[in-house]
């Protein structure tokens, strides 16, 4: 972490094979200057597919501890190749936020049964490989999220976030989700049109 200073890295691979120099990994980290709670790594449906390429994906949550009160905060990167298979991770995440909001018997001995929030409150971003129109963003919307560019821009024409510089038609296919409590904090979302150290462009999302 020494081009991160003050930062803490969680990681989740999605992908985990043998390389020419080690494993070689693919997957999805979360780097916080906030104080950490619990952190849970969770690998997404990976259903057959014998008439398409996919591969593995997964979603790290890691419960940081924002000036006002606990957050949940997943990421991830869902299958670009196989509607299906991101129709089933969508709804594996929106199991997962449902999971996350019951109550569990608290435990105050110190050890692994140590009561831990998780919290209500959530963020859920990333790369969902699909457009706004897909009727799987609605199954986002209808688990409990609200979308947070919707949410600031209203009425507005939607940013792109991918294929700005490649030639390609650009689209939006990368979100911030959020549940409806937060949303009266939200402060500012935009995107970083410039920079081109990713073939997709950064959604920059400001709580207060």
């Amino acid at each position: 972490m020494k081009a991160m200073p003050g930062y803490e890295a969680l990681y989740a691979p999605g992908v985990d094979i043998p390389g020419k120099k080690g494993r070689r990994q693919f997957g999805n980290l979360i780097l916080t200057r906030l104080p950490v709670g619990r952190v849970m790594r969770h690998q997404l449906p990976w259903p057959a597919a014998p008439d398409v390429q996919s591969m593995p994906r997964a979603a790290v949550e890691v419960v940081v501890q924002a000036p006002f009160g606990a957050l949940r905060v997943t990421t991830t990167h869902l299958e670009y190749y196989s509607p299906r298979h991101r129709a089933a991770q969508i709804d594996r995440l929106c199991e997962l936020h449902a999971e996350a909001c019951v109550e569990h018997a608290g435990v105050s001995e110190p050890g692994s049964y140590e009561s831990y929030e998780r919290a209500k409150s959530a963020i859920v971003c990333g790369d969902f490989n699909l457009k706004p129109d897909d009727p799987h963003h609605r199954r986002m919307l209808d688990g409990g999220f609200v979308d947070a560019w919707l949410a600031m821009n209203e009425g507005k024409a939607r940013q792109p976030t991918f294929h700005l510089f490649d030639g390609t038609t650009p689209y939006c296919c990368d979100y911030v989700f959020l549940t409806p409590d937060l949303v009266p904090r939200l402060r500012s979302i935009r995107i970083d049109p410039e920079t081109q150290a990713s073939d997709h462009q950064p959604v920059i999302v400001e709580l207060a």
